[in-house]
C-alpha cells in the first residue's frame, strides 16, 4: 500500500497544481470600447492622476466631461499626447444646431487645452460683435480659407446668407482663448463650429474638414513608470490625492508594489501566486515522504 500511496499522491499534487486559477484583480478599467484608458486618464475614482479626476465617463461610448456638457471622445493618442472630442450638439457644414458655449474648468484649461491647430469658427456675428471691433485682432484666416467660403459651401450655413439678403454676415476664425473669456452672448454670434488639423486643410473645402476639438495633455511626473514596472496601476488616495501604486484591493504602496503582492492585472501577480503554490506543494510532499518512509 505504501508503494502506491506515493505515486497517487504525486499525481494528485500535479492535478491540483495545474488546476490552480490565475488570479488577477483589476482595480482600474483600462479601456472603454476600443479606446485604451492609460495614465493620466482613468474611469474609476482613485485611478490615474488626481488632476484628471472625473474627466472621463464610459457609458455606451467614452465622453469627456466639462461644465458645458459631455463630448464624445473620438481618439486618444498617448504618443502625441492628444485627445480628440466631438460635440454632438455642435453645428457643422451639414447640420445647424442651437448655439451653446464650450466651457472648461480652470484645471482643464490649464492641463488639457485645445491645440493651436483647432479653430473656432464664430458664425452669423453681429456688426457690433467685439471680435469685429475692439478685439478684431483675435480673428484670422487659416490655410487661406474665408467666411464667404464657409457660408457658400455648407448647406447648413447658407441660411445665414439668405437671411442677410445681401452680403454674407460676418464671421470670425479664432482660437480657444477667445471663447474661453467671452461667451457666445458676449461675442454676439449665433452659432459656432470647430475644426481640427487646420494646418493640413489648405485647398480642402469645408465639406471635407474634420469637425471636432483636439486637445493636448501633459503627463504628470509622479513616478508612475516605476509603479507600472512593478506590476501596479498608478493612482491616488481619494481623500488626500496623494500618489499611490495600486497593487491589490487591500494593498497599496506609494512607489511600487512589494514582492508577492497581488497586482492589478499583470503577470507578476500570477507568477507570485504560482511560486507560492509550488512551495506549499513541495512542503506537503516532503511531509508525506517523512510519514510514509
Amino acid at each position: 500500500m505504501r508503494s502506491l500511496s506515493k505515486p497517487v499522491t504525486i499525481i494528485n499534487f500535479i492535478v491540483v497544481l495545474l488546476s490552480l486559477p490565475t488570479l488577477t484583480l483589476s482595480q482600474c478599467r483600462d479601456s472603454c470600447g476600443d479606446i485604451p484608458i492609460n495614465y493620466p486618464f482613468a474611469l474609476d475614482d482613485g485611478c490615474g492622476a488626481p488632476q484628471f479626476r472625473r474627466m472621463l465617463n464610459c457609458s455606451t461610448d467614452l465622453f469627456f466631461l466639462t461644465p458645458s456638457g459631455s463630448y464624445k471622445v473620438e481618439s486618444i493618442n498617448y504618443d502625441k499626447k492628444t485627445i480628440v472630442v466631438y460635440d454632438p450638439a455642435m453645428s457643422t457644414c451639414s447640420i445647424l444646431q442651437p448655439h451653446h458655449d464650450f466651457l472648461m474648468t480652470d484645471i482643464q484649461s490649464a492641463l488639457i487645452p485645445p491645440t493651436s491647430d483647432t479653430v473656432f469658427a464664430l458664425l452669423n456675428c453681429s456688426i457690433d460683435s467685439p471680435v469685429l471691433n475692439h478685439y478684431s485682432y483675435l480673428c484670422f484666416n487659416f490655410s487661406s480659407h474665408s467666411c464667404d467660403e464657409l457660408y457658400g459651401s455648407c448647406n447648413a450655413f447658407r441660411v445665414f446668407h439668405m437671411v442677410a439678403n445681401t452680403t454674407s454676415p460676418p464671421c470670425c476664425f479664432t482660437g480657444y482663448d477667445t471663447v474661453k473669456f467671452m461667451s457666445m452672448n458676449v461675442l454676439d454670434c449665433t452659432h459656432y463650429t470647430t475644426v481640427t488639423n487646420t494646418d493640413e486643410l489648405r485647398g480642402i473645402g469645408p465639406q471635407d474638414w474634420v469637425y471636432g476639438i483636439k486637445m493636448t495633455f501633459a503627463v504628470p511626473d509622479s513616478g508612475c513608470e516605476r509603479c507600472a514596472m512593478s506590476g501596479g496601476s498608478c493612482g491616488f488616495d481619494t481623500e488626500t490625492e496623494g500618489a499611490l501604486c495600486l497593487c491589490s484591493s487591500s494593498s497599496n504602496y506609494t512607489r511600487e508594489c512589494a514582492v508577492g503582492s497581488v497586482t492589478a492585472g499583470v503577470n507578476c501577480a500570477t507568477s507570485s501566486i504560482f511560486l507560492q503554490s509550488i512551495s506549499v506543494i513541495v512542503l506537503i510532499y516532503t511531509l508525506f515522504n517523512l510519514v510514509f518512509s
